[in-house]
């Protein structure tokens, strides 16, 4: 909620109007439905006007628009609706980290961490701490937003500071840092890939030189900025904006108990243990999850998911045994019911919008409008830094209708990296630049699949907080890194420093 004090500057008043009209937007459910809707119409009248692309992939082919209100659309819509819902990537995500989570949330093992980190991390250090926690947080693929989002809140409630100031500190490390890194994560192989089979098409020589580290450079020099600005932006901008926090949520630092002191230390030893004989699936030659190639290609990097509720769960339970909080397997169960009766909301948005998200792809609309913007963007003439602002304009405006990154790129990468290989510029920083402007607008679009669950974070500490809400919280983080990573990227290009090993910014034909 924003601040009500007066004589607010221009940005300030701005951000309290999108705000206001943010809010008055319907419920995500009801917008997501909305938008389904649309997507029907859409497709009935660009499927009769007969508008049709080139296929990226099978040159010779064409792909063209699908009725959904055509006979064969409606029995489209009703056969596939149950997978939709079960298919809705984020669904198992935030379900099944949730049950780990939620166990070591209700034995008390989160509160009492927390209570001895917000103790022993100097306060001048917590914001900087945790938007870098945000952005590490991709190592873990998507459970940095069911994880590091609440508890940001809860760090800086605990501190006696705005908790939304924290949650969106912490939202904007891990999405709006999400392409940086200081390990490779498995973004960098799943887009790597695409970008590979891309210039393949246009160089087959070039693109068996490409490896998937080749905006690692980059990446690790996003990190440090992403850090710096997100420090500045969550101190300087949201949290006077935000004001002084006056909910009835409170998060205290209390002191530990000794049981509870116990309870912490048990709890990391059995992380620790828990951890060395997850490794064991790993590290050896004949570990069932080490896989052949790198470790990023192997099965344990694809089981991130249950690996991160084993490790919250299993700490989880030690601590409740030790501190009493958990007697018998009852209330194991109970405690993980009870957290799965939270997340009832996010089940229903989840149904709705992975209706959305399967028309928005059975139809071809996000195809085409991926490569209409690609032929404008051609069709301009820009060169250097103009042909920059552009692809990150044109991608940032997709991502505000396709959330997933790997899926974009999937579309994208085929018509854009030929074209700007055409034009003298790498496929390595086509696809730094695509990770830039895909990053940069995750925190402000509502499509974003785990945007409803940070608004329902938002509203433990203040019910009014809405899309709107959220919006106008992210804006600052959204523009100025953007302003912050064009920045970098111009002067990457006047130095003509590699992205990576072995990846150059231009293409040299």
């Amino acid at each position: 909620m924003a601040s009500s004090a007066k004589n607010k500057g221009f940005f300030m008043r701005l951000l309290d109007g999108i705000e206001r009209v943010g809010n008055r937007l319907p419920h995500p459910v009801t917008l997501f439905a909305i938008f389904c809707l649309l997507i029907m119409v859409a497709s009935a009248i660009f499927a009769n006007l007969g508008v049709q692309v080139d296929d990226p992939v099978n040159e010779g082919e064409v792909l063209q628009v699908k009725n959904l209100l055509s006979a064969e659309g409606i029995k489209y819509m009703f056969e596939s609706a149950v997978s939709n819902f079960t298919g809705f990537a984020p669904l198992g995500t935030v379900l099944v980290t949730m049950l780990g989570i939620g166990l070591a949330e209700r034995s008390g093992l989160i509160s009492a961490g927390l209570r001895a980190l917000v103790m022993s991390v100097p306060k001048q250090l917590m914001t900087a701490a945790l938007v870098f926690g945000g952005i590490m947080s991709s190592m873990a693929a998507d459970a940095g937003y069911v994880v590091l989002t609440p508890l940001g809140a809860v760090l800086f409630a605990g501190m006696g500071r705005h908790p939304l100031a924290g949650l969106a500190a912490a939202f904007a490390g891990v999405s709006g840092g999400f392409s940086a890194n200081l390990l490779l994560t498995s973004l960098d192989p799943l887009l790597g890939s695409l970008t590979q089979e891309a210039a393949a098409t246009l160089d087959p020589a070039y693109a068996g030189q490409m490896n998937f580290a080749m905006n690692y450079y980059f990446m690790i020099a996003s990190v440090i900025l992403i850090t710096l600005i997100g420090t500045f932006v969550t101190e300087k901008i949201v949290e006077p904006r935000l004001g002084k926090y006056k909910g009835e949520v409170k998060e205290t630092a209390e002191d530990l108990k000794p049981e509870e002191k116990k309870g912490l230390w048990a709890a990391f030893a059995a992380f620790i243990l828990t951890g060395l004989l997850l490794s064991l699936l790993v590290v050896p030659e004949w570990g069932p999850l080490r896989g052949e190639g790198s470790i990023i290609d192997s099965p344990f990097f694809h089981s991130l998911v249950p690996v991160i509720l084993i490790m919250f769960f299993i700490p989880g339970l030690v601590y409740g045994m030790v501190t009493k909080t958990i007697k018998n397997d009852k209330d194991v169960a109970n405690q993980m019911s009870d957290t799965m009766a939270t997340m009832g909301s996010y089940v229903v948005l989840a149904f709705i919008a992975g209706q959305f998200v399967a028309y928005f792809k059975e139809t071809n609309l996000g195809i085409v409008l991926a490569i209409n913007g690609a032929e404008f963007l051609e069709s301009t003439g820009f060169k250097g830094i103009p042909l920059i602002l552009t692809f990150i304009l044109i991608t940032g405006i997709i991502n505000l209708f396709i959330g997933s990154a790997s899926a974009k790129w999937a579309i994208m990468a085929p018509v854009f990296v030929p074209i700007m290989m055409g034009l003298g510029y790498s496929p390595e920083f086509t696809q730094a630049v695509y990770r830039v402007s895909d990053s940069t607008t995750n925190i402000i679009s509502p499509l974003l699949p785990y945007f409803a669950i940070i608004i329902a974070f938002a509203q433990k500490y203040d019910k009014r907080v809405g899309i709107g809400t959220l919006i106008s919280t992210m804006l600052p983080y959204s523009l100025f890194f953007t302003l912050g990573w064009v920045l970098m990227l111009i002067v990457w290009m006047f130095t003509g420093i590699d992205l990576g090993p072995g990846s150059p910014i231009y293409y040299d034909k």
